[in-house]
């Protein structure tokens, strides 16, 4: 099951910076691409405000 990235998204980019694939893109919020995530939980683990969820 792949991650989404929620409302709660602050634009910090954290995330992207994180994802090993870069299946992160910037947005409003950021985006993951589902089928290039492989839910290993990085992005997740380092957001601040932990807008990365399981999908």
């Amino acid at each position: 099951m792949a991650y989404k990235i929620t409302e709660d998204c602050i634009g910090c980019g954290v995330c992207a910076g994180n994802c090993p694939v870069e299946a992160i893109t910037e947005g409003t919020p950021y985006v993951i691409d589902e089928s290039a995530c492989i839910d290993c939980g990085a992005c997740a683990a380092n957001c601040p405000v932990g807008a990365p969820v399981e999908a």
